[in-house]
């Protein structure tokens, strides 16, 4: 998103040379100015070069690259902010126009930092071609998601960065604290967005003294278990859409398990972003990848109901592959494949088999199945054994989890504030904001909740005595109500005159 007009005009007016405070002065010959698409005014990038296997110094490189969006107040505070992305595999620098207005207050006075992680966006980039204009069923369809990930590993190997064991998040927070060190900042107040708060976690384990304040928003933690999760978080999800939409659809369950029951079907639907139509078969896993995605966010899940009337009263799917391909699109949506498989082979499906999250009743082992027939030929990284612990934090900590949430809901938030807050209950606080989706930033007041937290001079002042109150402006929030289709008006007949 741009810059609000005043802020996009001061900051395209000022030289490189007066943006650049104390704690990167010693940086400024790394840092260039640049322009990135969606953010009208000239900022700075820079680059620095890590050994791709930390134990080999002397072997192949990786250039991590990065984005400074200034303070605007010349007397700055020293403790940057770093913003870590998704996915896994979302680049920070893509995300960062979707973003920025949201940390308009704490830009302020604070560098907000934006670094892509190794193997996303420009940091040796691990992409698999990208098929959002493939035929939907081609899209959707396992088998020939495996067929194409299979030649998207055999083509990433032969790259100079191709030894896809060196891209787990251990790794890659040592890059992010080599970042650091190298603009002079002293501590990062991190902000992590769903698999960023995993990153968050693995950086404030491995160098707890250098972050000062840290928020989670949608924690994905390192012990959840990707694609065991996966299953009941989303039939979670969509039994509460249900329930919540009860009055206006009372036949939506229904209309939900006979849709189920129906399959596999022949169906013809227009491609939502080439118009040509389509015909193939739905089976049950093509039907559970699609409903997905919209549950992310509400105002696509407002529309799920009236889509899934239609596909099971009238056999079209025209509303539901729309909602399914209208939540991929939009700059810094895209992931970068290679590097999300070398995450997820390396840190989750190893412990797939002890996971403690049995199958929901309709999402079954679709993602866990997936996700094992991948990782079977992935390269695998080592991950330490302490990866998967998350100590009492050094520093407050505030966790954020939306209510409707498919992915990361509330319940992982809530075992992560637990296991932070050991000792020191002060510490940590919890917000969930009951129907938000996945990720609660944008909601309401929450960028002001988010800028009181960091902003304030002390640790007691960050998380004081009703601090949750403050934020009731975001968790009185409502649910989107159910979108209910347009129904064309029918002519009125004249009257014959007597």
């Amino acid at each position: 998103m741009p810059l609000p007009a005043r802020r996009a005009c001061a900051l395209a007016a000022l030289v490189p040379a007066l943006l650049l405070g104390p704690s990167l002065a010693h940086a400024a010959a790394a840092l260039k100015p640049c322009r990135i698409d969606g953010i009208p005014n000239e900022l700075l990038c820079g680059s620095l070069q890590r050994p791709l296997d930390p134990a080999r110094p002397d072997g192949a490189k990786v250039d991590i690259h990065y984005l400074v969006v200034p303070a605007m107040a010349r007397n700055k505070q020293p403790d940057a902010v770093l913003m870590l992305a998704g996915g896994p595999g979302q680049s920070a620098i893509n995300v960062a126009p979707r973003v920025l207005q949201r940390l308009g207050r704490l830009n302020n006075r604070r560098d907000l930092v934006f670094i892509d992680q190794r193997g996303t966006g420009r940091s040796a980039p691990l992409d698999c071609p990208d098929d959002s204009k493939l035929p939907i069923t081609e899209q959707l369809d396992t088998a020939a998601q495996m067929r194409r990930l299979d030649a998207c590993r055999a083509a990433l190997e032969k790259l100079p960065h191709g030894d896809l064991r060196f891209f787990t998040t251990t790794i890659a927070m040592q890059d992010m604290d080599a970042v650091r060190e190298h603009l002079s900042v002293p501590q990062w107040n991190l902000i992590g967005g769903s698999y960023g708060t995993r990153a968050a976690l693995e950086y404030l384990r491995q160098f707890p003294a250098k972050v000062r304040r840290t928020i989670l928003d949608g924690v994905a933690p390192p012990d959840m278990v990707l694609p065991a999760s996966f299953s009941p978080d989303t039939q979670a999800a969509l039994d509460k859409l249900i329930d919540a939409h009860i009055k206006t659809h009372p036949g939506l369950r229904a209309d939900w398990h006979k849709l189920l029951d129906s399959l596999p079907r022949q169906v013809s639907v227009a491609h939502p972003l080439t118009g040509v139509p389509e015909r193939f078969t739905v089976d049950r896993e093509l039907l559970l990848r699609a409903v997905r995605p919209p549950l992310y966010q509400p105002a696509l899940a407002a529309a799920l109901p009236a889509a899934l009337h239609a596909a099971a009263a009238d056999g079209r799917f025209e509303g539901l592959f729309g909602l399914t391909t209208a939540f991929g699109t939009g700059k810094g949506m895209k992931l970068a494949m290679g590097m999300h498989f070398s995450v997820i082979c390396a840190e989750d499906v190893p412990r797939l088999a002890q996971a403690s999250d049995a199958p929901a009743a309709d999402f079954g082992r679709v993602d866990a199945d997936m996700y094992a027939r991948v990782c079977k030929t992935w390269p695998r990284g080592e991950v330490p054994a302490d990866f998967y612990k998350i100590p009492p934090a050094p520093s407050p900590v505030l966790l954020m989890s939306g209510g409707a949430d498919p992915a990361t809901p509330a319940r992982h938030g809530e075992r992560v504030a637990r296991l932070l807050s050991a000792g020191n209950p002060a510490r940590v606080q919890h917000l969930v904001v009951p129907e938000a989706g996945h990720g609660v930033m944008a909601v309401g007041c929450v960028r002001d909740v988010m800028f009181r937290f960091i902003d304030a001079k002390t640790d007691e002042a960050a998380l004081p005595e009703g601090f949750l109150k403050d934020a009731a402006c975001a968790t009185r929030v409502p649910r989107p109500p159910a979108i209910q289709p347009v129904q064309p008006v029918q002519p009125v007949q004249a009257k014959a005159p007597k």
